[in-house]
Formats: structure tokens, sequence, C-alpha cells
């Protein structure tokens, strides 16, 4: 990230792609494990459906210290998941 700017250049965006690609389909990909305490298929669906809504909102994030802060919770809820947890609220 750019030392001293507020805002995300292109540049910093492009850094973040792959990090960020990467911890979608990996939390994706835990929701759907069975040692999840989810209900049935239509819960697992919900769930994604919120994943996806979370990304696409971020997606729209240009602050450089939002960014940071929304993929640390990204990874937070992805290792909470690999305990077979959901993530609180």
């Amino acid at each position: 990230m750019a030392g001293g700017l507020i805002f995300a250049t292109a540049e910093d965006l492009a850094k973040n792609r792959a990090r960020v690609l990467s911890l979608y389909r990996q939390i994706l990909r835990h929701i759907d494990s069975p040692d999840l305490p989810i209900g049935g298929l239509a819960a697992r669906l919900t769930k994604k459906a919120e994943v996806r809504t979370m990304f696409l909102f971020g997606s729209e994030e240009r602050s450089l210290h939002n960014i940071a802060d929304l993929i640390d919770a990204a990874e937070y809820s992805l290792s909470v998941l690999k305990q077979g947890r959901l993530p609180a609220r």
C-alpha cells in the first residue's frame, strides 16, 4: 500500500486482488464442510449468499485502512471456520 495515502490506487487494489479472491474461495469452500454446524442445504446457501454480499460491498471500498480491516476480518472468519465453528456476527 502506498505510504501516506488514504485512498487506494489501482496498484493497491491489484495487489490485494489475489489475496481477496483466495479468501473468498476458501470461506465458501469451508461453508460446505460437513464439520460445520449448519442445518441443511438451504442454511448453507443462505450463509454463502451472506458471504457473497459482504465481499460485494467490500469490493466497493476505497479506503486503505478499511480494506486492511476487511481482509483481517475475512482471515479471522476463515480461521474460525477451519476450527469447525461459525464466526460470531
